[in-house]
């Protein structure tokens, strides 16, 4: 078992369990970290479901204006994720610091939403909420490669992508009880959220480890006689961006950024089944619950997977499933059947890639920079689903969202050969 020490020196990542003892798949810092991840993202869930009606219907904004507040949802947080993972990567691993500030950030934003009504508001507050997810996401993910076993990480990262999940399910249905509960819904729901996030960084404080530390492997001079491994000198902003020099890194990288570039967003993507399938806006906070769901119940055995057949090559072929999905709204078939099987595309797209993407990437740097490795490819991709968002709300606003979907769903295709010949299966990386 992997044991939480906050009175010791650290926690030790895939120690010996002992003779006839079998080391756990998934340490309890896993879970841990999974039990903050589902409360938050009840908390961001919530906002998510009600933000597209909110900013398009309420305040009447055009779907440029809306491109532009999504494009700051995936975008500005990539801009200190480097920074944060870089901090987190500092003398004494203080991954769980940044990352607590980073989800404490998140928290006071939701209450400011209450006094946002006007475009440039909105978007300092989403700016200011995305920072803080900046500055956790890195952390967090460096916390799950170092605390398991490097053969278990795609099945760590899909037991904590199914606990986050299982947030994104009840983010929506809060908000829609609260919605039908209230006349000022809005308002009631982003108080809500702000109380939740609340609970999640109290969550962190109290059950997640100060410290976690990978136990290196032992160099040997003769049988049985271990050698100490030096300790690694601190790791500078340099060595942080040099990581791109290792090809595995960089193959990552580039895949992530490119495929990120025709990832259309889910507020885009619900929205255009809301009017092609003609759902009553009441119902559309509950669309997501059909990504989430399918998410939910795919993340572990994906995972799992990924671990037995390649990282890299299923985070391709969630790709495939995704376009599989924008090929749907494209065609002929409407109406209820039609909205809920490219629900279940695109959980399976996020099954699929999400996680798996954390897990490669862990397997391309070593232990010590586990949190600028996780930055880097997540800041590549963050920053081409910004440009993708801006790129979609301008061309659905010259040419209507099918035309704007179409030429998305091409460039993916094109962007997935690419990646099939970048991407190769490499060894993983020692600490």
């Amino acid at each position: 078992m992997y044991l939480a020490d906050s009175r010791g020196t650290g926690v030790t990542a895939a120690p010996d369990p002992g003779p006839g003892r079998r080391p756990a798949a998934v340490p309890a810092t896993v879970l841990a970290l999974g039990a903050v991840s589902l409360v938050t993202d009840v908390s961001s869930e919530m906002v998510t479901a009600v933000l597209p009606l909110y900013v398009v219907a309420g305040l009447g904004l055009s779907p440029l204006g809306f491109g532009l507040l999504d494009g700051i949802n995936n975008g500005v947080g990539a801009l200190v994720r480097l920074a944060g993972g870089h901090l987190a990567d500092g003398g004494g691993r203080r991954h769980k610091t940044v990352a607590g500030l980073g989800y404490a950030l998140s928290a006071l934003c939701k209450p400011l939403l209450l006094l946002a009504h006007t475009l440039p508001v909105i978007s300092a507050v989403l700016a200011a909420d995305r920072t803080g997810k900046g500055l956790r996401t890195a952390p967090r993910d460096a916390m799950i490669s170092l605390a398991t076993e490097p053969r278990y990480r795609g099945r760590a990262f899909g037991v904590h992508r199914a606990m986050d999940t299982t947030g994104a399910l009840l983010g929506p249905l809060v908000a829609f009880a609260v919605l039908r509960a209230t006349v000022d819904g809005y308002d009631a729901v982003f108080a809500v959220s702000g109380c939740v996030a609340l609970l999640g960084v109290l969550v962190l404080v109290l059950f997640v480890p100060g410290h976690i530390a990978t136990a290196p492997a032992p160099a040997t001079t003769a049988p049985g006689r271990p050698v100490p491994s030096p300790e690694p000198a601190r790791p500078t902003l340099r060595d942080a961006v040099g990581l791109l020099r290792r090809p595995e890194l960089r193959a990552l990288t580039l895949c992530a950024t490119l495929l990120g570039l025709t990832t259309v967003s889910d507020s885009f993507l619900y929205l255009l089944l809301q009017r092609e399938g003609d759902l009553p806006a009441h119902l559309f906070p509950l669309l997501p619950l059909g990504t989430a769901a399918v998410f939910l119940l795919l993340a572990l055995p994906l995972g799992a997977l990924a671990d037995r057949a390649g990282r890299r090559r299923l985070f391709l072929a969630g790709h495939g499933v995704l376009l599989l999905g924008y090929g749907l709204v494209l065609s002929p078939w409407h109406g209820a059947p039609a909205v809920v099987a490219v629900l279940v595309l695109h959980g399976t797209f996020y099954a699929a890639t999400d996680g798996v993407l954390a897990a490669a990437t862990a397997a391309a740097v070593p232990a010590r920079h586990q949190g600028a490795g996780q930055a880097l490819v997540g800041t590549g991709q963050a920053l081409a689903r910004f440009a993708c968002s801006l790129a979609f709300g301008a061309a659905w606003g010259l040419w209507g969202g099918r035309t704007a979907l179409a030429v998305t769903a091409g460039a993916l295709a094109v962007s997935a050969v690419v990646a099939a010949f970048v991407l190769r299966p490499v060894p993983e990386v020692s600490p």
